[in-house]
């Protein structure tokens, strides 16, 4: 799960999507394409907005996306196109490049739908994303599952 600072809305879809499946079986992170919070735990708005549903992010800390994941991970989930585009950027071959989805395609198929990045405005958009989220996660759970 990708997003630019990797403190709102990968942590969010982190850790709904770890909550639909057996983490036993199935490993999910998340990072950022920029370096502006590593280590940082999530946005304080993120952190309520998934407590709320029973989620806990606490735990999490904010990391860069690295030419590593392309090896470690099967997929990798994008939140918008800007930060689509800079994950393509850095992949080394095909390959690579396949594993890049944007994650709202998931249930609106080859929208390029963006979720919005909620850290400039108030809780609302915390809820909107996390609900974007969901549906995202849902679908991407039944699919592994």
């Amino acid at each position: 799960m990708v997003c630019l600072g990797n403190i709102c809305r990968s942590p969010l879809a982190e850790g709904i999507l770890r909550s639909k499946v057996n983490p036993e079986k199935i490993f999910i992170d998340s990072a950022g394409t920029a370096a502006y919070h590593i280590g940082e735990p999530p946005d304080p708005r993120s952190i309520s907005v998934a407590l709320k549903y029973g989620i806990d992010l606490r735990s999490q800390k904010a990391r860069k996306l690295i030419l590593r994941d392309f090896m470690k991970f099967d997929r990798i989930y994008a939140m918008d196109e800007h930060n689509y585009q800079k994950i393509i950027s850095l992949a080394q071959n095909d390959d690579d490049k396949k594993k890049v989805k944007m994650i709202l395609n998931e249930v609106t198929p080859a929208q390029n739908l963006s979720v919005p990045d909620p850290y400039y405005g108030g809780d609302q958009g915390f809820e909107e994303v996390y609900q974007m989220l969901e549906k995202a996660c849902e679908a991407i759970a039944n699919r592994l599952t």
